[in-house]
């Protein structure tokens, strides 16, 4: 059975570009670093010999472990050392490219929820989420 290319680096990028205010950049070791209100959402790069690309997204607690040790996944290197829930796809055996866009969605979400609210307001981003000033 040969190889078979997953999400590739234009579907990443294009996909990444879709959502509403994000900013890209070029980053670690060429890879393609997504932001929203300057802080990371979605990683794309880093491919091992025969792999397609690797994928990097935050998710909730649950997912991460879930996923930490499931085929095609991997803690995220550097992020997850460190605390964070990050998670790297490295194949498509565990998560498809249409589940692998979900999850970059929810990241992108989970991310906006840590912008200052002003940011926030001004992006138009989680307005039902955040509470009214006093």
């Amino acid at each position: 059975m040969g190889y078979r290319e997953v999400l590739t680096d234009d579907e990443f990028n294009d996909f990444c570009e879709s959502l509403p205010h994000s900013t890209h950049v070029v980053q670690w070791g060429d890879a393609d670093v997504w932001k929203i209100g300057g802080k990371v959402f979605a990683i794309g790069g880093w491919r091992d010999v025969d792999q397609g690309l690797f994928v990097t997204f935050k998710c909730e607690e649950f997912e991460f472990e879930l996923l930490g040790a499931a085929p095609g996944c991997r803690p995220a290197p550097y992020l997850a050392s460190r605390g964070f829930t990050w998670i790297q796809r490295t194949g498509d055996e565990t998560i498809s490219d249409d589940e692998l866009r979900e999850f970059i969605t929810e990241s992108y979400h989970l991310v906006s929820l840590n912008l200052t609210k002003k940011l926030q307001r001004e992006l138009g981003l989680n307005q039902a989420e955040i509470e009214p000033d006093t």
